[in-house]
């Protein structure tokens, strides 16, 4: 068994990381919006290849404002592009940052359940061969691999 990951966080340097977080939920959480998954599907989406398009569509609204329609906020829009503009690669940051976290703490996971399970199987053992204290532990642990009944289609259990 492979350990794939081995590393020990210095508490100080946990602690700033859990203050920069802080920190950063308190600057952004003001101006963000959580979307529904719903939401999110219906929306019209702004891709890299559109960002050239909107550019323009700006550059033109801006100088040539009779075509602007009714509806449209010029003001609005540079708003919102000069916030795209500053938050989006705040984003990308935070997305491979995410990411790799995520990575990390999945393979940490994954280092833990093998030998975990080594241990259980040998506590299983340790139970068909009545070894001493084995039991007690295996009635403990054998809680995570227990199958829940399934329920059938009327709601009542098998």
């Amino acid at each position: 068994m492979e350990n794939k990951v081995s590393i020990s966080i210095p508490a100080a340097d946990l602690k700033a990381i859990k203050e920069a977080i802080a920190i950063l939920q308190a600057k952004l959480s003001p101006m963000l919006i959580a979307l529904t998954p719903k939401q999110r599907k219906d929306l019209f989406k702004m891709g890299e290849a559109s960002k050239p398009f909107v550019e323009k569509v700006l550059e033109y609204a801006n100088s040539n404002s009779e075509f602007l329609p009714a509806f449209a906020n010029v003001e609005e829009m540079n708003k919102d592009w000069k916030a795209h503009h500053e938050l989006n690669p705040c984003y990308n940051a935070l997305n491979q940052i995410v990411s790799n976290l995520g990575d990390t703490v999945l393979l940490l996971g994954a280092d833990l359940m093998k030998p975990s399970n080594a241990y259980y199987n040998s506590v299983q053992m340790g139970v068909k061969m009545d070894v001493p204290n084995a039991k007690p532990i295996y009635a403990d642990l054998k809680v995570r691999y227990e199958q829940k009944p399934k329920k059938k289609e009327n709601g009542t259990e098998d």
